[in-house]
């Protein structure tokens, strides 16, 4: 089966119909193993014919192929094409400040950091341990960790990666110590 195989299956209701089968490897380096009909009995007789039909097919196949692997791609190559889809002035599906933040964030802490990485080699605990080490407020953090977060559903919606390794990163945006409030007679002395 290593370019496909040409089978007759026979059927207990319908006629017998011709099937082309391969395998495929996953993301994750397991075979998949696929069966495309390509028809009846009745429409290819003989398997040459069939054979000769499963040829036509394997263009297709191939080309579905290709767009389903990954793209390489670096985070400074996703943050510009980004800017480009969602931050430029013709895109109003966000607000002016939402997207002049998100520039922001993406210039100040996730490209001076993460810009040379592929997609693929970002890896949860690394974000984690880097968002914790920083040295702001955490509400900060789970503000340039949302905006990774949306980074990378970008990258999933242009099919250049798939899934969000973002989306399992823990980060509090709670306050570290409660604020300090002052009476109405400390406010006057100041």
């Amino acid at each position: 089966m290593q370019n496909g195989s040409v089978l007759r299956r026979t059927r207990k209701r319908h006629s017998d119909i011709w099937q082309f089968r391969w395998r495929e490897k996953a993301a994750d380096g397991k075979k998949i193993y696929r069966r495309k009909q390509i028809g009846t009995v009745e429409q290819i007789p003989d398997l040459e014919t069939a054979r000769k039909a499963a040829r036509l097919l394997v263009p297709e196949l191939n080309t579905r192929m290709a767009k389903s692997k990954p793209v390489s791609m670096t985070i400074a190559q996703l943050c510009s094409h980004f800017e480009q889809c969602e931050l430029s002035l013709a895109n109003t599906w966000r607000s002016y400040s939402t997207k002049t933040i998100y520039k922001v964030y993406l210039k100040r802490w996730i490209i001076p950091k993460w810009s040379e990485h592929f997609l693929s080699d970002i890896r949860t605990i690394e974000v984690e341990s880097w968002l914790r080490s920083l040295p702001i407020a955490r509400s900060t953090c789970a503000k340039i960790r949302n905006v990774m977060s949306v980074l990378f559903n970008h990258a999933c919606r242009y099919e250049f990666f798939e899934g969000n390794p973002i989306r399992l990163v823990r980060q509090s945006a709670k306050r570290r110590s409660p604020p300090v409030v002052l009476t109405a007679g400390e406010i006057r002395i100041l």
